[in-house]
């Protein structure tokens, strides 16, 4: 009998609003989870149900089918062995509907010849006519073949079976002749009530395997929740500890691997908490020592200068007072002073960045005219030419967009060589001011670190003209208008270096006046 086969379909659920599944990301841990719970579920479920429904229907068909074939086989026995050896077809029909009143109730089909040697048939008559023809070739081949009779078995002919399938109902048909001579006996037998039963404990085998795979997930979401909120923590601790919020703690319990990544997690932190409090303080005296230094400084540094001021008027007299031997010296002295003055005036501007202290002091400024003021202030009205449409008003803070400027403009000057084009455009709420030089341009390795205090392009001159500050302090004045300086090579040759500010910087120094007030509070 062909079997039948149960397809199990998959099942597909849309992540619809918010909830559970609208959480379940294709990549994460959760998903995984209860995929993961699902397969197994899945076939423990399958392989259970499997095994199960194999079982059952080998014992219903066994059991069914014994049942039949030993009450075929005494029917036989008893009654077709009654028979004349040569018998009517009255005979063989009565016979045969006396065998299907047997307590299995199937169809009979008796086969013999009469006196004239003719074949005749009798049937019981149900099933549409139970005929030779319903029987499969194979099977009357094996009835009708003689046995070897030998010790062990001295039948000249067996029973023999089969399952069929007809019209999609699975029948039991066997067959098998009279010991001694005598008609030949089909059996016809109906499985479908079985067929039915097994197709019952299909679909319950079925629905349970269903309900042990919903199960499952509810199981696997309850135990990726119970893994995942300590992950969570974790991670919003994390991200907490990476804002900078070194105080952050986990709260710990039990005993397992995440209570015991928890704790890892604490002490890491405490450490990390311990040791940039020991940079801070360490930062914060350096950065103390170098304004008590710049401060000290600045007493002693004003008397020097007060004389190398009398030791240049002196130079530049022409009265000759200036000892010839000792002109060089003085001159040096003169220029290594006014490079010191600078050096300090850095060095404490530098600090107030670090510090937090350094302030706008707005105004609304026209750019071209700050820019020009700038250039005439440094005698570099011949060196510079400007590009700048009048009229461009901004409000800054004069004194710092003039700090930038120099330190932009003089260092073209100083590495690029005259002339240094100067120009002035709006971009949206932006002021842009690009300074170019047409010099040699910037080389590309030194291109990320022409902003970086005290760096030196090249290690063989550690000394130069400037203290290596300028560009640093001149983009920390661009940062506290909001603003920013780009440095980059012109297709053209040269050095190109872009300042973008803000048209009103208001906003940002309000917010900057409302954290600091918010920091005094907290430190109170």
């Amino acid at each position: 009998m062909t079997d039948a086969q149960g397809g199990l379909r998959g099942w597909t659920a849309a992540r619809e609003g918010k909830g559970v599944w609208s959480r379940l990301r294709f990549t994460s841990l959760r998903l995984r989870l209860v995929v993961v719970f699902g397969l197994v579920a899945l076939t423990a479920a399958v392989s259970a149900s499997g095994i199960a429904y194999w079982l059952n229907r080998e014992a219903v068909l066994t059991r069914t089918q014994d049942a039949v074939l030993r009450d075929f086989e005494q029917e036989m026995q008893n009654r077709a062995g009654l028979l004349p050896e040569r018998p009517t077809q009255d005979e063989l029909q009565d016979t045969a509907g006396q065998m299907a009143n047997s307590s299995q109730r199937f169809s009979v089909l008796l086969a013999a010849r009469d006196a004239d040697g003719r074949p005749v048939y009798g049937s019981s008559g149900a099933l549409d006519g139970f005929t030779l023809a319903d029987v499969p070739r194979s099977l009357r081949t094996a009835v009708d073949g003689r046995q070897g009779a030998d010790s062990s078995d001295r039948a000249e002919y067996h029973l023999y079976w089969q399952r069929i399938v007809e019209d999609g109902t699975p029948y039991l048909i066997a067959g098998t002749r009279v010991i001694g001579g005598g008609p030949t006996g089909y059996m016809l037998k109906s499985l479908e009530p079985e067929a039915k039963d097994l197709n019952s404990l299909a679909w319950s085998l079925g629905i349970a395997t269903a309900l042990a795979l919903i199960g499952s997930a509810l199981l696997a979401q309850a135990a990726a929740t119970t893994v995942l909120k300590p992950v969570q923590r974790l991670g919003v601790a994390a991200r907490r500890l990476g804002e900078g919020r070194l105080d952050t703690r986990l709260r710990v319990s039990g005993t397992d691997e995440l209570a015991d990544l928890s704790r890892t997690f604490n002490k890491t932190a405490e450490a990390l908490e311990k040791r940039v409090a020991d940079m801070a303080g360490r930062d914060d005296a350096s950065r103390r020592f170098v304004a008590d230094m710049s401060h000290e400084l600045r007493t002693p540094l004003t008397a020097i200068t007060a004389v190398t001021e009398v030791l240049e008027e002196e130079l530049e007299a022409e009265t000759g007072s200036m000892d010839p031997m000792i002109e060089p010296a003085v001159r040096l002295v003169v220029s290594e002073t006014r490079r010191l003055n600078d050096l300090v005036e850095n060095l404490m501007e530098v600090t107030r960045f670090d510090a937090g202290t350094a302030r706008l002091v707005l105004d609304d400024v026209d750019v071209a005219d700050q820019i020009t003021a700038c250039i005439d202030a440094r005698a570099w009205l011949d060196a510079v030419d400007l590009d700048a449409e009048r009229g461009i008003v901004a409000r800054l803070d004069p004194r710092r967009l003039d700090v930038i400027l120099a330190n932009l403009v003089g260092n073209a000057l100083k590495h690029g060589g005259s002339p240094v084009r100067v120009t002035v455009g709006a971009a949206d709420d932006s002021v842009v001011i690009a300074v170019r030089d047409h010099g040699p341009g910037i080389p590309e390795d030194v291109l990320p670190h022409v902003f970086d205090r005290f760096y030196k392009a090249s290690a063989s001159r550690p000394r130069s003209e400037g203290s290596g500050l300028g560009l640093s302090i001149a983009l920390e004045n661009a940062h506290i208008h909001g603003g920013e300086i780009t440095a980059a090579n012109s297709p053209e040759g040269g050095a190109v270096f872009t300042l973008r500010l803000p048209r009103d910087a208001s906003v940002l120094a309000a917010e900057t006046d409302e954290t600091d007030e918010g920091d005094k509070e907290g430190d109170a």
